[in-house]
């Protein structure tokens, strides 16, 4: 089964298979392509699909999911992929952190005998429905005590739990405070939501979790309104907007960390003597909006807590009514549920996960298994050379810090003993306030670092700014989300993105 492509989309995928020295093949229903070809194989994105065509080579039918510029963190599965998918031997995606979206995939499948590899598990390593949850009633009224307990079914001897929960299997997971132990204690909020158990090993590597548990709150249509507010005040009102008079906001990012600076700027369409701005948060739609201290200009510096929430600009006229407003700005807080999804820019458990394509292509396709075995051997080869090349430059280098926009390269900064440090919520849209610069300038000289890195596709004349305010320069790392115009324009594979990346850092590294 293929993928039914607009031509356009087909002609990219021809270039980008010719970029990984990979052969094109038209993605269309009842084609193979190959008349050796035995499976059929999904890869979510960039990463999971290079390394599953270097192990099936022209074995298996491989298709992307996720194509030029999307990104792979925040994707829609359509009702095509859907499809697709439903009708694949093999799915690879790389973990539930990097690909979210994945969880609300795998219920619409109706495919039994599909086999789904997470390789960020890597080879061999436990599966991860190891965790029960018991207690879990059949309903819940708002304020009841929900009590649960997460048994592992192994013998392993671990006892560092986590749980997390989320509204649905839309939304991301979110570690919830003070439930450290297999015991779950919470009272009962106004809506349903999901809890999952997850377990730790010694590392704090995931050793197995639970399935997601449904904790349904029924209040059997009593309406229960948790702090409702009706301020007499109207300027919390603010539905008066008048048409084709309407607050634009630019500068937002695909998500933020806990502790980031969200960075916006509101424009106003039909330009206006007015300057009395107010900015306005909320946790979501149904709590009332408050307004933030001392932001009443255009511009919107604010340091992020651990929830995501919602914002937006409101602009006044002379007599203190509203003008315009925005609508409402969803900034998304994504801590990756305190794990870095990147894995894949470690050489070393990118071999990991060679490995978990490797396995899960022989367990559907036996009959091409030295095929697989022998395609695996020899990409890990020049994985195992690329790390070579990384432990080479970085052994012996004093100046070990490097500092990034985007917070993608913390598995690379481990396996090399280097830090990296994030400046958090750093727009490439909007210029940064003079108080931000420097701040950014207190980082710069206080690890006295030359560069900063934006990942691919970010560098902007924001970047420019940054550098000259700061006296530093910029560069591009690749941390491989987006198949990006900058990898087709410069012909960068894997290995050819990761050396760059090599080349880059060592403007730091030294």
């Amino acid at each position: 089964m293929k993928f039914k492509m607009l031509q356009t989309l087909a002609v990219l995928l021809t270039v980008t298979l010719v970029l990984f020295g990979c052969q094109s093949q038209k993605l269309e229903e009842g084609s193979t392509g190959n008349n050796e070809t035995t499976i059929s194989v999904v890869a979510s994105f960039l990463p999971m699909y290079e390394f599953t065509k270097k192990v099936a080579g022209d074995r298996a039918d491989v298709q992307l999911m996720v194509s030029e510029g999307q990104d792979a963190h925040h994707y829609e599965p359509s009702a095509q992929d859907v499809a697709v998918v439903n009708k694949a031997d093999v799915f690879v995606y790389s973990s539930d952190e990097m690909e979210f979206w994945t969880k609300s995939l795998f219920k619409t499948i109706e495919n039994d005998n599909l086999i789904i590899v997470r390789a960020a598990d890597g080879p061999g390593r436990p599966e991860t429905e190891k965790v029960q949850v018991e207690g879990a009633a059949n309903h819940y009224h708002t304020g009841d005590e929900i009590e649960l307990t997460a048994k592992l079914t192994g013998d392993a001897d671990y006892d560092h739990w986590h749980w997390y929960q989320r509204a649905d299997a839309n939304e991301e997971w979110a570690a919830i405070s003070g439930q450290g132990t297999d015991t779950f204690i919470l009272e009962a909020p106004g809506k349903s939501f999901e809890v999952k158990a997850v377990i730790y090993d010694h590392n704090h590597s995931v050793y197995a979790e639970s399935e997601p548990v449904e904790l349904h709150i029924d209040n059997h249509d009593n309406h229960v309104h948790i702090d409702e507010k009706h301020e007499e005040n109207d300027h919390e009102d603010h539905s008066h907007t008048q048409a084709g008079e309407g607050v634009s906001i630019v500068g937002l990012a695909d998500h933020y960390h806990t502790g980031d600076v969200v960075t916006l700027n509101a424009n106003i369409i039909e330009e206006k003597n007015y300057e009395h701005w107010n900015w306005f948060v909320r946790e979501d739609s149904e709590q009332d909006w408050e307004a933030v201290p001392d932001q009443e200009t255009e511009r919107f510096e604010y340091k992020t807590s651990g929830d995501s929430f919602e914002v937006k600009a409101v602009l006044y006229d002379n007599d203190h009514n509203v003008y315009a407003e925005s609508s409402a700005i969803s900034v998304k807080i994504d801590n990756h549920e305190g794990k870095d999804p990147h894995i894949w820019l470690d050489p070393v458990l990118a071999q990991d996960q060679v490995l978990a394509i490797r396995n899960a292509l022989i367990e559907a396709d036996p009959n091409g298994k030295q095929i697989y075995e022998e395609n695996a051997e020899a990409f890990v080869k020049e994985l195992k050379a690329l790390d070579n090349d990384y432990q080479a430059a970085l052994k012996d280098a004093e100046h070990r810090t490097f500092v990034v926009q985007h917070q993608a390269f913390g598995y690379l900064a481990d396996r090399y003993n280097l830090e990296q440090i994030a400046i958090g919520g750093l727009s490439t849209e909007v210029e940064p306030s003079p108080s931000r610069i420097a701040e950014i300038s207190e980082l710069v000289h206080k690890h006295n670092v030359p560069v900063i890195y934006y990942q691919q596709g970010a560098s902007s004349s924001i970047a420019q700014t940054v550098a000259t305010e700061t006296g530093t320069e910029t560069a591009v790392l690749y941390d491989l989300e987006v198949l990006s115009e900058e990898l087709l324009a410069n012909d960068l594979g894997y290995l050819e993105a990761m050396r760059h990346n090599l080349e880059a850092l060592q403007a730091s590294i030294h």
